[in-house]
């Protein structure tokens, strides 16, 4: 093998290129990434970046020496256009035709949008945040639709800075579906409490020059507006190659897609076979993770081992530091294992079926939710992590 390939220089096809290089690969290593810029964090966009606590200049994965030293050939600003799995090549859209030994998907993912968006931010890359960030402040309004994660971290830096946020979300309660019932009313209560006008319950029509309408044809004024509605996997450029695309580049349990093609990152579906589900991860950890992993498998074909993770994730909002551990989605129960929810300091586990699945811990040090990690790692039974002392919260 003289020739790998990587799409996508974010965190995971970095992340792959790196680990080529330690495992002793030596041939042709070539980068493709769309964004002009070299490899740089995402995380920060929504927090120290749109704040303005960071500077740009601290975003970068990599100093440049350190870039260099992998003797990459490094294709910036270049958006790969299609595939050719028979013949072993990617179409770029400045027309050139990259051949490949082994490949390593890792185009990540990009922002869902709304009707008549106009002139709507969305929070993906650099340009995005620094665009936003010049116009936030005092006397200014921002609407951000969509109250996860990123919208909620969102929130929270703008009211910080100032301005005046309206949060309008389609569900009752904002992150139920991923985190339950009463810990999503713990999550979203915070942005009331810190001055954001929290509207739940409700629909968005369109996006218009002078805020958002909804559905029952309410106006919501405003100067910015934020769309932060989720996001669709970078897989448009494969579709007619050859591999399976199922929301995600479709993968088995060592997150290869065909012979000598692997996926990594937010772009990749895969099975994990510490779940026993198929599952696509957009959390940076596990974009290093599978970037790392897809590497080795790549590389040493006969020794490939499956990646089955325990997802991660953490968020930053106010003064709440959230941070989680494992498989959350479709859990069966939760229930408060440390601390209590209404101080806003706690952990709180998982249940799907008989097994332990997942903790979250708000306001908590690292290392008090570490076993936890542990005992998800461990397949531990529900009755072994947490037994019959805690009552549950809900079942959603």
């Amino acid at each position: 093998m003289r020739r790998i390939l990587v799409v996508g220089a974010s965190a995971a096809g970095l992340a792959a290129a790196e680990t080529l290089r330690r495992e002793g690969y030596d041939g042709t290593l070539t980068l493709v990434g769309e964004e002009a810029h070299a490899p740089y964090d995402r995380p920060p966009l929504s927090k120290q970046i749109l704040s303005g606590e960071w500077s740009a200049e601290r975003l970068p994965l990599r100093a440049r020496a350190d870039l260099d030293a992998l003797d990459l050939d490094l294709r910036l600003g270049r958006a790969a256009t299609g595939l050719d799995l028979a013949g072993r090549a990617v179409l770029l859209a400045d027309g050139t035709r990259l051949p490949y030994d082994g490949l390593i998907v890792a185009t990540g993912v990009r922002p869902r949008r709304l009707p008549g968006e106009g002139d709507a931010h969305v929070l993906r890359t650099l340009d995005d945040a620094l665009a936003l960030r010049e116009r936030l402040g005092p006397g200014r309004r921002l609407v951000v639709v969509g109250a996860g994660f990123l919208g909620a971290e969102a929130a929270a830096v703008a009211r910080g800075l100032g301005t005046e946020v309206t949060l309008l979300e389609p569900a009752p309660v904002p992150l139920a579906h991923a985190v339950g019932e009463q810990v999503g009313r713990v999550l979203s209560q915070a942005h009331p409490d810190h001055g954001v006008d929290l509207r739940t319950g409700v629909g968005v029509a369109e996006v218009s020059g002078t805020g958002v309408r909804l559905t029952d044809g309410e106006l919501v004024a405003a100067d910015e507006v934020l769309v932060a509605i989720g996001s669709l996997p970078n897989t448009e450029w494969l579709e007619g190659g050859g591999l399976k695309v199922a929301d995600g580049l479709v993968c088995d349990e060592y997150s290869a897609a065909a012979p000598g093609v692997y996926g990594a990152g937010d772009v990749a579906r895969w099975h994990n076979p510490l779940f026993g589900t198929s599952m696509r991860i957009e959390h940076r950890t596990n974009a290093a993770e599978q970037g790392m992993a897809a590497a080795r498998n790549l590389l040493h074909p006969d020794a490939r081992k499956p990646f089955a993770p325990v997802p991660y994730f953490w968020s930053d909002q106010y003064d709440m530091k959230v941070q989680a551990f494992g498989h959350l989605r479709g859990h069966d129960e939760v229930a408060v294992v440390e601390g209590e929810l209404a101080a806003r300091r706690f952990i709180v586990a998982y249940r799907t079926g008989d097994r332990l699945v997942g903790a979250l811990a708000i306001g908590m040090p690292p290392k008090a939710i570490r076993g936890w990690r542990q005992a998800v790692a461990t397949g531990a039974s529900w009755r072994e992590a947490v037994g019959t002392a805690s009552p549950p919260l809900d079942i959603p």
